[in-house]
């Protein structure tokens, strides 16, 4: 990879379960990308503004406590207001299926559910960041 990208890996609102999450960071460092893990329980103006901040390519959001409808979505609204339209957001957790079409259609671009191998994050991240930089 000849350009080094940036994502940040986030757990927004209260949910205190990381592994996916850690999972997920320690999968994209191996295949070359620098990662920023903010941590549990951070707010979407936190996880903004850390990405404005680390210059960031992409956002990853992981929730398990059932307010991706809100959280997500207001993450994607922040980075817009804040001029980061380039800055692009995908998600995982326990998403119910019928939700990710909601979240897609407000600006979440992928959503990863559990079990989901970290190859297939990895080539699709990949995939996307081609696509930003052509």
């Amino acid at each position: 990879m000849a350009e080094t990208y940036r994502i940040v890996i986030a757990k927004p609102g209260l949910d205190g379960h990381d592994r996916g999450a850690k999972i997920v960071a320690r999968a994209l460092r191996d295949a070359g990308y620098e990662v920023i893990y903010t941590g549990l329980h951070q707010t979407p103006e936190q996880i903004a503004e850390t990405a404005i901040q680390e210059d960031a390519d992409a956002v990853g959001l992981s929730c398990h406590s059932g307010a991706h409808m809100t959280l997500f979505p207001r993450v994607v609204q922040l980075l817009r207001e804040q001029g980061a339209e380039d800055v692009f957001v995908f998600g995982g957790g326990i998403i119910p299926k019928d939700d990710i079409p909601k979240l897609k259609e407000r600006g979440i671009e992928e959503i990863f559910t559990p079990g989901a191998p970290t190859s297939t994050i990895v080539s699709w991240l990949r995939a996307r960041l081609a696509k930003k930089a052509s």
